[in-house]
This record gives C-alpha cells, sequence and structure tokens, in this order.
C-alpha cells in the first residue's frame, strides 16, 4: 500500500508535539522568522556559553544597565600615578645643563643621573592626541661612551599606603600594569623597572621596544609578587622607573623579568644609549600604572586635582611667574633683627623643608628690610612657623609683609618630596 502525502492542512492543530519529532529533527533553517519569542525562551536557558562571540553590542544595551558593581576595575582613582599627563610643572617649564638627579621639570617625576651626558629638560606641547603636555629629554652633550656606573631614569616614588591594594607579599597579590606614550628619534629596546624599597629594593624590569619614530602607546604587565608586604604608611615604598642610559654595570646577562633580589647587572640589559648623540631626543606623556593586567584607556583628571595631589610634596610661593614683588605673607616683629611668619599652605605629605631663593624684603612701617636668613621654629605636615631675619631697624609689636624683592625669580618653597 503506498503512502499519502499528508500536507499541512490534513494536520489537526497540536497533533504534532515534541514527543513526535526525532532528536535534532528541528534546526534553525526550520524556524520561521521571529518564530521564538523570550516567552518561548525559559529562565536561565541562555548562558555565556550560548552566546556568539561579539554577539553582544554598545546598541544590545539598555541605557543604566550595567553599573560599577558589574566592572571589575575601578571607573575612577584606578591610576595610582600622580601627574602621568605632565600637566603640573610647579619648579620650572624648562632647565638647562641638567647633569644631576634632582626634581626638575614636571612634578612628582625625578632624575636618576650618574655621567650620563648633559640635558636640557621641558614641559613640551608635542603630544599624542587627547593629551596637553609631555616631559622631554634633549641631549646637549653627549656621551657615546659610558662608564660603567652610567644611568639616567625618569623615576616616580610611591608611599606605600598608596598601594595596599596591590596586595604585595601575599597569597593574593596583584599583577601590575603600566601604560604610557612615548616618541622618540631614538629607536631601540628601553627598559621599565619596578622596585619595593620595603624589602631590600627587589624588582622586576619589562622592555619595550621603538622601531619608529611617532608617538606609540606602550603597554607592559608586571607579574605579582608575593614576596614582601608594603609598609602602610608615608615612607618611600614603590617606584616605577624609565630607563634612557645605563652603563654596563646595569647590563649582565639577562633583564630579571620576574620579582627577585636586587642585581645590579639584571636591572636594564638591552637599553639603548639615549646619550649617544646631540640630536636625540625622548618624550613621554600618559603614564598610567594600575592594578591588574589590561591597561585601561588612560584616566586623565582635572588639573587642579593633579595639582593638589602634587602639592603634597611640592609647593611655592608666589604660584605662578610674579613682577617682582610677590608677598608671601604677614609677620609680627619680635625684635629688631627678626619678624615671625606663619604660613599657611594645604596638608603636606610630612614636615617640609623651606627654602629661600631670590632677593626677598619685609616691609614694616613704610620701611622695607632685606631678608638675610630664615630661621625654622616650628615644622609640622600642616604647619610651620619661621623667624624672618633681617640684618636690623624693625620696630618690636609692628606688623608687616613678607616677599620678592624686585626680584621676579624669588620663591618661597616647600618640599615633603620622597
Amino acid at each position: 500500500m503506498g503512502l499519502t502525502q499528508v500536507s499541512k492542512d490534513g494536520v489537526k492543530n497540536d497533533a504534532i508535539d515534541a514527543s513526535k519529532l526525532p532528536a535534532n529533527s528541528v534546526g534553525a533553517s526550520e524556524l520561521a522568522d521571529n518564530a521564538v519569542d523570550t516567552n518561548a525562551i525559559a529562565d536561565d536557558a541562555v548562558g555565556a556559553d550560548q552566546l556568539a562571540s561579539n554577539a553582544v553590542v554598545t546598541a544590545s544595551i539598555a541605557d543604566n544597565a550595567i553599573t560599577q558593581a558589574k566592572i571589575n576595575v575601578p571607573i575612577s582613582n584606578r591610576n595610582l600615578i600622580i601627574n602621568g599627563a605632565m600637566q603640573v610643572a610647579q619648579r620650572n617649564t624648562q632647565v638647562t645643563g641638567i647633569s644631576s638627579g634632582g626634581y626638575h621639570i614636571c612634578d612628582r617625576w625625578k632624575l636618576g643621573y650618574g655621567n650620563a651626558g648633559i640635558w636640557t629638560l621641558s614641559k613640551s606641547t608635542d603630544t599624542p592626541n587627547n593629551f596637553g603636555s609631555s616631559f622631554k629629554f634633549d641631549c646637549t652633550t653627549a656621551s657615546p661612551s659610558l662608564s660603567a656606573g652610567s644611568n639616567l631614569q625618569l623615576i616616580q616614588f610611591f608611599e606605600g599606603q598608596d598601594l595596599q591594594n596591590i596586595e604585595k607579599g601575599t597569597s593574593t597579590a596583584k599583577q601590575i600594569t603600566v601604560s604610557f606614550y612615548v616618541k622618540t628619534n631614538k629607536t631601540g629596546t628601553y627598559i621599565v623597572e619596578l622596585m619595593d624599597h620595603d624589602n631590600s629594593n627587589r624588582h622586576c624590569s619589562k622592555s619595550y621596544t621603538v622601531s619608529n619614530t611617532n608617538w606609540n602607546r606602550y603597554e607592559l604587565t608586571f607579574p605579582a609578587d608575593t614576596t614582601g608586604t608594603l609598609d602602610n604608611d608615608n615612607a618611600k615604598s614603590f617606584e616605577v622607573g624609565f630607563w634612557l642610559v645605563a652603563g654596563s654595570t646595569f647590563q649582565g646577562s639577562s633583564l630579571q623579568t620576574t620579582w627577585g633580589t636586587l642585581n645590579q647587572g639584571e636591572r636594564a640589559v638591552g637599553q639603548v644609549n639615549l646619550a649617544d648623540s646631540t640630536s636625540n631626543e625622548w618624550y613621554i606623556t600618559g603614564v598610567q600604572l594600575e592594578v591588574g593586567s589590561v591597561a585601561t584607556d588612560f584616566e586623565h583628571r582635572l588639573f587642579v586635582q593633579e595639582l593638589a595631589s602634587c602639592k603634597r610634596y611640592f609647593q611655592q610661593y608666589p604660584e605662578t611667574a610674579s613682577d617682582g614683588f610677590a608677598a608671601f605673607g604677614t609677620g609680627a616683629v619680635t625684635s629688631a633683627t627678626q619678624a615671625h611668619f606663619a604660613p599657611t599652605y594645604p596638608t603636606m605629605r610630612a614636615a617640609p623643608t623651606v627654602a629661600l631663593s631670590g632677593n626677598s624684603r619685609f616691609v614694616s612701617s613704610g620701611s622695607a628690610k632685606s631678608v638675610t636668613s630664615l630661621q625654622t621654629f616650628h615644622a609640622a605636615a600642616s604647619s610651620f612657623f619661621l623667624g624672618v631675619n633681617v640684618a636690623s631697624g624693625l620696630t618690636v609689636g609692628n606688623a608687616g609683609i613678607f616677599g620678592a624683592d624686585n626680584d621676579s625669580t624669588a620663591k618661597l618653597t616647600f618640599s615633603a618630596e620622597l
């Protein structure tokens, strides 16, 4: 007996259910468009394994659907670097003839130096997109032949209390990722080094290769270190250093790419000599150090926020260039040769060191007396009490103004740098 073809009109409603269908007999090609809607999907039926790669895009996400609790990196304050965009330069915007270490240009960035040429350092406007400033090195006297101990680094130090979230020295220690933008006409290999000052200078280095003269972003992830916790205080605990010159002392057989005890010969193996020609230049900006193995977009902060953070370590009066008669503050005369002065400033990391440069004066009762020196009576992180000394001629009990004496370079500085 032959089979008779049954059309869809010959099938009763609900005559065919799941029990009548062989396994895998209904596939995507048998489903009409829009046949499966949300009512036909069981709760929790679709998970991450059921989603194709790139199936969920921006247009698929409802407004306000994702909160910070669903994001595994902080939205703000993830960058542990201060002044990574090189915005703040309280001391200078350019210095020439530099052949020594110290803080010269952009705040929080210290030059480590040893017999490595002579340099002009400047805050530059040559930057990648979305940045306004960079830190520029310009070699003006070359050192093509280095001594064993020659070195040049750009360093930022950290307080231990600011790095407790990396959980260094514990079983749950975190990886650290450093990202930055560099432009240079000296191609080759460069070294970035992390160092732990709380545990006998344990260190770890990574290299990056510059292959062109354009601005490029580099991303380096450092392993977690389960040895040696960081002190939870305001002292120097940690550093990130960008090597530019390294003599043979620092270039042994292999680079220390995992955390280990300090070995000078493993710190900067392969580092090019940026000081080998007076044509060499090197720029950096957009420096970010964050917890984890992913380099996120650079966290831009307002200038006023960066300035406030920088003033924890250094501040000066006047804050900007003056006409030569900037006032540092007022004081009271206590003897014919001294007036007392109590400046106010934001709380600093520790009791600062005060310094006076240029020509200054104390004006009282219409008479200006040249300041010969300062005397510190009290120093604390949030208060300072000074004696302003002159040769003679002050009247006890009178008030006066302490300030610059027709000198636009005169400055009163407070430093609590690491």
